[in-house]
């Protein structure tokens, strides 16, 4: 029994991949570190700070700390999200779906809160997910099913009553070791990778989400 809806956001409701690894690339080039689109590819769905705590040991650049980076990824990330986001293909046919559903949902993120809230205003998905949570405020993010179980406790939901939104493979582990339903929008890019068969619907775009995909009855 689904009772409960949680959505991943970056990459899945706001097409904000490209920004990320363009930030990251933005801030870390002047330090020395070579990211590359392909590095990048390989901290999707993490948390910004554990990104950067996943270069530092292999790169320890000179001069800003650990958190200034982090924070200036963030910042940077923010400004990108409100000049040029865009919304998802089908993000609004899933917001639609939804206001249909008499089911509480959440936004449940690797992002930090100030991201979360740029990339919903960006959208205008204010009302559609009033309650958002961010995986910082957890010790571990994606793939930690922390945040997931934390936003189902938030919905006042068992976290195997839920049904998880997600694009990464970092999010698709995280929901599932949440035990929830999982329906996976994989990014074109990393279609291949085989945490997405752990998936219990896959598909190439929120334009072919269904009510019946949504509470497990397809």
């Amino acid at each position: 029994m689904i009772n409960a809806v949680i959505s991943d956001l970056d990459g899945l409701l706001i097409d904000s991949e490209p920004l990320w690894r363009k930030v990251e690339q933005a801030v870390f080039h002047p330090l020395g570190v070579p990211l590359t689109e392909e590095m990048c590819m390989q901290t999707m769905g993490m948390r910004v700070d554990e990104v950067v705590a996943h270069w530092w040991p292999r790169y320890r650049w000179q001069g800003p700390s650990q958190q200034q980076v982090t924070a200036d990824i963030v910042q940077g990330i923010i400004h990108a999200i409100r000049t040029e986001g865009r919304g998802q293909p089908g993000v609004d046919h899933f917001a639609r779906l939804l206001a249909g559903l008499p089911l509480p949902r959440a936004i449940a993120s690797s992002s930090a809160a100030a991201i979360i809230d740029a990339a919903v205003e960006k959208l205008g998905l204010a009302d559609t997910f009033p309650i958002r949570y961010s995986a910082t405020n957890e010790a571990y993010g994606k793939p930690h099913p922390a945040v997931y179980i934390t936003a189902a406790g938030l919905l006042g939901v068992a976290p195997s009553d839920c049904v998880a939104l997600e694009d990464s493979p970092a999010g698709v582990l995280a929901a599932k070791a949440a035990r929830m339903r999982c329906i996976a929008v994989p990014d074109p890019h990393i279609r291949h990778r085989p945490e997405y068969a752990l998936a219990d619907v896959r598909l190439d775009s929120l334009e072919a989400l269904t009510v019946e995909a949504l509470l497990g009855s397809d």
